[in-house]
């Protein structure tokens, strides 16, 4: 039996719509917006598609600081997170310094196949007026 997940139309109306949007959201709000343009899709297949496209690496997920996960499309290659706690806006950054900083601190404790994430959370300029 074969492991690849075929792509239905309802998955593909959840990528459609994340490939549109720049800010990170959350599945409801997911949800909500694809109800809105008249897609019927379940709140339950938004979430397993997300699951799917976060398994994938199509996704990035953030947890708020509700605990709440949000997704959004994200690019290729390793990078963080610049996110506006007023309007959820994010810029994708590369930070060489905390790519170093990480590698250094594993090696100090032994780690090896190491990975991680950082967010920095703030006000966007629009939202700092």
């Amino acid at each position: 039996m074969s492991t690849a997940r075929r792509r239905t139309r309802q998955r593909a109306a959840v990528e459609d719509l994340l490939t549109g949007i720049d800010e990170f959201r959350t599945a409801q709000q997911i949800h909500a917006l694809l109800q809105a343009s008249g897609e019927r899709v379940g709140l339950t297949t938004v979430y397993r598609s997300l699951a799917l496209m976060a398994q994938a690496g199509q996704v990035d997920v953030l947890l708020a600081e509700d605990g709440e996960a949000r997704y959004r499309a994200c690019s290729s290659g390793h990078h963080h997170h610049l996110v506006c706690r007023e309007c959820g806006s994010t810029v994708e950054v590369t930070a060489t310094p905390v790519e170093r900083w990480a590698r250094t601190i594993a090696e100090q404790n032994g780690f090896t196949d190491v990975s991680h994430t950082v967010e920095i959370q703030g006000l966007c300029e629009a939202c700092s007026m």
